[in-house]
């Protein structure tokens, strides 16, 4: 039990970092790059491409031993697509202006190599709750991404954080934040700043290693 416990909290930490979809897996760039030009675009592009992924992946799970392999990749899009419609409806009804916002980067869910991915070569072949847990932290793990890109250049490009001004009036806007080529250079550092936590957290762990085999050969 306590491993099954401990298998299932794997599979949803992953996704929040050793297997975090865009600063590990470097996927869906579309939607990160495009829609993060503020922090409210950001998180609603995350948490909708994470509620798309999550109940794609558990309606996938439930009817993995009834698809035929011949059709599975139209099945999943066909899924997908279904739970895209809804999201699609309900930010519609939330609002107007977001709707407009993100705008066909909503429908584009359907193709995020991720959510794909995801139905491919994980809830296809594993059980409803891990395969849940799976998408709740891919899901998580794209929705931090997304959010931490629209924060930094929502408050660098508009000096403000989900629209609420930060900064005297004298603040020079960083327009060029808020254009595409803000969204690279953005995505650029925070990569940076990824890979060097990893590679830092790697050192300590070799180190730690050598230590203790250091003590044993005594």
């Amino acid at each position: 039990m306590a491993t099954s416990t401990k298998t299932t909290t794997d599979e949803f930490i992953k996704g929040l970092w050793k297997e975090n979809p865009v600063f590990v897996q470097v996927l869906g760039m579309c939607p990160v790059l495009a829609v993060s030009n503020t922090a409210i675009n950001a998180l609603a592009m995350g948490l909708a491409t994470a509620f798309v992924l999550i109940m794609s992946n558990i309606v996938v799970s439930l009817l993995r031993s009834f698809i035929p392999k011949e059709v599975r990749i139209a099945t999943y899009i066909l899924v997908i697509a279904t739970f895209v419609t809804v999201v699609d409806y309900v930010i519609q009804a939330i609002s107007l202006d977001l709707y407009k916002a993100l705008g066909a980067f909503i429908s584009l869910i359907v193709v995020n190599c991720l959510i794909l991915g995801r139905a491919e070569a994980f809830a296809s072949k594993n059980t409803v709750v891990r395969s849940t847990m799976d998408g709740l932290g891919m899901g998580i793990g794209f929705a931090f991404a997304l959010l931490c890109l629209g924060a930094v250049r929502e408050i660098l490009g508009s000096g403000s954080l989900f629209g609420v001004e930060l900064f005297h009036d004298s603040f020079q806007d960083w327009v060029v934040m808020v254009l595409p080529s803000g969204g690279f250079f953005t995505l650029a550092g925070w990569l940076l700043l990824f890979n060097w936590m990893k590679q830092r957290k790697a050192k300590k762990e070799q180190s730690a290693a050598l230590t203790l085999a250091g003590e044993a050969a005594q």
